[in-house]
C-alpha cells in the first residue's frame, strides 16, 4: 500500500517512450468508428509464470463476453447470432448492397457488445432491408436455430424504433427504467426499485460498511406481484460463462505472483459462486491491498453506467501489468494525496482527514474484455464502495499503451480545424499529451479518491445524476491542480504555462467539439460527456462578466477563446467546491439542476454547424481496440516453454472466434 507523506515530494516525470514506427496501431474504419491496435509492450521479458498468468486471467477475461451482451439487451444474443450466421452463409450474395450493410451493421454490434451505440446508447437502424434479411435466414437456418430464434420476434425489434429505443435513458421526468431497454429490470417500475433498493438499505445492520445493493442480480416482477433477485452466479443465472470464468481463474491462481494475490484469486471465486456481497467486499479490499505485484487484473461486474439508477454493474475486465517507468509520475502523486487533499478549495468538513491506501500506477494492458472491449477508458479507479475507500484505499491506473495507440490515431485535422489560433494549435502539440496523461492521473488516482461522505448520506441519493456528479468531481479535481505551482515543482509539468494547453483542450471540448459525437437533434446523454458540458458551460457563464471565457464567431466559424487562465482556473476551484458540497451532502435537487442547466442541452444551431465542419474532416469520432492474441509454446513432451503475442488478427476473424470459441450462454437467458 502506498502510504500518503504530509510533505511534498519531488518526483521526475519520465519522458515519453519512442513509438514504435512498424507497429500498426490503426486498422480498419466503418459508421462512426475506428478499430485500433495497442501494442503489449514488455510482454515479452516478462517470466514464463508471469506470462502465463497473464494468458489464463485474459481467458477469463474472455469467457465474460456474453455476459455483456445479454446486460445491454435480451435480444442481443439472438440477433448476433442470426447475423454471424447470414454473414458467414455460402447461400449469401456478398457483393450485393445489402450484405454490406448488414456486414457493417453486425461490426457495430460486436462493438457496442448489442444493438444499442455503445456511447449514445440509441438503437441501430439497419439499412439493409427487412424482406432481404428474412430472406438470407431462410437460406442458412438450421433446424436448431429454427427451435431457439423466433425471426419475427428478432425482427420487430430490430426494425421497429418504437420498441427499446434506448439502452439508457437518462431524460428528466420519464421512468428511466420502463423507457430503457438494458435487461437489468423485468416487469418492474422506477419507482418499485427505489423503494426495493431503499428497504434493502434501511434494514442492513452495519450502517458504516453497506454492501453495493443490486450490483450482480436482475430485478424480477413474478406473475404473483412479488419482486426478487435473480443473482449472477455460478449455479444460477449467467452461471454457464461465470463457471468458465472460475475454472480459468484457478488455472491461473498457480501462477499468481504472492500469497496476497492468491488471495485476491480466492475471494472473487467465492463470490462468484455465492454472489454474497459481502465477500465482494472482501475480494475488495484483498485487491486493493494488493500492490506488490507486477501483473493484475479487474474482473467482475464492475460500472454501473448501464443502469440509469447506477445500481446493476456491467460485466469487465482488464488484464494488465505495471510499466514501472512510467509509474513513477502516478507514484509522485499518490506519495503526495494528503497535500492535495489538505490544499483543495472544497469546504473543510467534506475534505479527508487522514488520505489512506491511495495506490497510483501506469499500466500496460495485455488483454481487454467485456465492457471494456472494444471500446475502453484510458483510466480506472476502484472499487467503488465509498466506505472501502475510506478505510482501505483504492487503486488507480492509468493505461499507457491505450493513451499511446489513441494518440498516435488522432492527427491533427481536429485541432486545426477547431483551435480559435496557431497560438492554440502550437499549445496543443506542445503539450496535451503530457496534460492529457496528467489530467487522467489527478482524476483517477486523486480525484475519485478525495472528500468524504457526511454520515448517513448514500451515494444512490443523486440518483440518476450520481455518476455525472461523480465524473465532474473528478475531472475538477484534476483541472484545479494540473494549473497549481507545485506540479512544477514535482517535475510533472515542464513549466507553469503548459497546463493552458489542459485547459484549452478541455473547454473547446466541452463546448464545441464533443458536440461531433452527438446525432442532429439530441440532446446529450452519456455520464461523462454531460460532465464536460456541465463544467465548460458553468465556466462559460460564470465568467461572463470578466469575459475569462468567450465564443467567438470568426469567417461564419465559431471558436472558443481563454482570455484569463487563471480566472478560469478559480472557476474550477468553484464549481469543485459546489460539486463536492452536493456530493458529501447528497442534494440532489443542486445536483440536477447542475446537470439539467448545463450539462444536458445542446445549441441546435451550434451543433449543425460543428457537424458540418467535422464531416469534411473525414474523421471517425469513436476508436476501439482489436485484442492481441497470445499462443501457448509447448515442448515435444508437452511441457509450457514459452507464451507469444499475435497482433495480425483482424476486427472480424477476432470477433468470430470469439463468438465461436467463448459463448456459453444459452441464446435466451431467463
Amino acid at each position: 500500500m502506498a502510504i500518503t507523506a504530509l510533505t511534498m515530494v519531488s518526483c521526475t516525470s519520465p519522458k515519453n517512450e519512442e513509438v514504435d514506427d512498424t507497429f500498426e496501431y490503426a486498422n480498419e474504419r466503418f459508421a462512426d468508428l475506428q478499430m485500433l491496435r495497442y501494442k503489449v509492450e514488455g510482454f515479452e521479458q516478462l517470466s514464463l509464470n508471469q506470462k502465463l498468468l497473464i494468458y489464463y486471467l485474459s481467458e477469463a477475461a474472455l469467457y465474460g463476453r456474453d455476459i455483456l451482451y445479454d446486460q445491454n439487451g435480451r435480444y442481443n444474443l439472438r440477433i448476433r447470432k442470426v447475423l454471424e450466421t447470414i454473414y458467414q452463409s455460402e447461400n449469401v450474395d456478398r457483393n450485393s448492397e445489402d450484405f454490406k450493410d448488414l456486414e457493417v451493421y453486425l461490426k457495430r454490434v460486436w462493438f457496442s457488445n448489442g444493438i444499442h451505440h455503445h456511447y449514445a446508447t440509441d438503437k441501430f437502424e439497419p439499412e439493409f432491408s427487412e424482406l432481404w434479411f428474412r430472406e438470407q435466414w431462410a437460406k442458412c437456418i438450421s433446424p436448431e436455430l429454427a427451435q431457439e430464434i423466433d425471426l419475427d420476434e428478432i425482427c420487430k425489434v430490430m426494425f421497429d424504433f418504437t420498441l427499446m429505443h434506448k439502452r439508457v435513458n437518462l431524460t428528466e421526468g420519464q421512468d428511466l427504467i420502463l423507457t430503457s431497454a438494458n435487461n437489468y429490470y423485468d416487469g418492474v417500475t422506477q419507482e418499485e426499485v427505489e423503494r426495493f433498493y431503499e428497504q434493502q438499505r434501511a434494514e442492513w445492520e452495519d450502517k458504516e460498511h453497506p454492501v453495493m445493493f443490486g450490483m450482480n442480480s436482475r430485478l424480477v416482477k413474478l406473475p404473483n406481484g412479488e419482486i426478487v433477485e435473480k443473482r449472477w452466479t455460478a449455479s444460477t443465472l449467467y452461471g454457464e460463462a461465470i463457471t468458465k470464468i472460475i475454472e480459468c481463474l484457478e488455472q491461473a491462481r498457480p501462477y499468481a505472483e504472492d500469497e496476497q494475490q492468491r488471495e485476491v484469486i480466492d475471494k472473487l471465486v467465492d463470490y462468484y459462486k455465492t454472489g454474497d456481497l459481502t465477500t465482494f467486499d472482501q475480494y475488495s479490499i484483498a485487491w486493493v491491498e494488493n500492490t506488490a505485484t507486477l501483473v493484475d487484473f479487474v474482473n467482475g461486474f464492475i460500472e454501473c453506467y448501464g443502469d440509469p439508477l447506477g445500481l446493476k454493474c456491467s460485466w469487465e475486465s482488464i488484464v494488465n501489468f505495471k510499466d514501472i517507468e512510467a509509474t513513477k509520475r502516478t507514484e509522485c502523486l499518490s506519495q503526495n494525496a494528503q497535500w492535495f487533499e489538505d490544499h483543495s478549495p472544497v469546504d473543510p468538513q467534506f475534505k479527508k482527514e487522514n488520505v489512506k491506501g491511495i495506490s497510483a500506477k501506469v499500466i500496460t494492458a495485455a488483454m481487454l474484455g467485456g465492457d471494456l472491449f472494444p471500446s475502453t477508458a484510458i483510466g480506472i479507479n476502484l472499487p467503488n464502495s465509498n466506505w472501502i475507500r475510506k478505510e482501505h484505499g483504492s487503486k488507480s491506473v492509468t493505461i499507457g499503451n491505450l493513451t499511446k495507440a489513441y494518440n498516435k490515431a488522432a492527427g491533427s485535422g481536429m485541432r486545426n480545424e477547431f483551435c480559435f489560433t496557431q497560438h492554440e494549435i502550437d499549445l496543443l502539440n506542445d503539450y496535451s499529451d503530457l496534460t492529457d496523461d496528467i489530467h487522467t492521473d489527478l482524476h483517477e488516482c486523486l480525484g475519485h479518491g478525495s472528500g468524504k461522505m457526511m454520515p448517513g448520506v448514500d451515494e444512490e441519493d443523486l440518483k440518476a445524476y450520481a455518476m455525472t456528479i461523480e465524473e465532474a468531481r473528478a475531472d475538477l479535481f484534476a483541472l484545479y491542480y494540473l494549473a497549481d505551482p507545485k506540479m512544477v515543482e514535482l517535475d510533472m509539468m515542464p513549466n507553469k504555462k503548459a497546463y493552458e494547453a489542459g485547459y484549452y483542450e478541455y473547454m473547446m471540448n466541452g463546448l464545441i467539439t464533443q458536440l461531433v459525437r452527438i446525432q442532429s437533434g439530441k440532446n446529450i446523454e452519456e455520464a461523462h460527456m454531460r460532465n464536460r458540458s456541465l463544467i465548460a458551460h458553468w465556466c462559460l457563464e460564470k465568467g461572463e462578466k470578466d469575459k475569462t471565457v468567450v465564443m467567438v464567431n470568426r469567417d461564419g466559424k465559431t471558436y472558443v477563446r481563454i482570455n484569463d487562465y487563471k480566472k478560469l482556473r478559480n472557476l474550477f476551484g468553484e464549481l469543485l467546491k459546489e460539486v463536492q458540497r452536493i456530493r458529501s451532502t447528497g442534494d440532489y435537487k443542486a445536483a440536477k439542476d447542475l446537470v439539467e442547466n448545463y450539462g444536458v442541452k445542446v445549441d441546435r444551431t451550434l451543433h449543425k454547424e460543428v457537424l458540418e465542419r467535422y464531416n469534411k474532416l473525414d474523421l471517425a469520432p469513436y476508436k476501439g481496440f482489436i485484442n492481441p492474441v497470445y499462443s501457448l509454446v509447448k515442448d515435444k513432451d508437452g511441457n509450457i516453454t514459452d507464451v507469444t503475442v499475435d497482433y495480425t488478427e483482424s476486427y472480424a476473424d477476432q470477433m468470430l472466434r470469439y463468438s465461436r470459441d467463448y459463448s456459453t450462454l444459452p441464446l435466451v437467458n431467463n
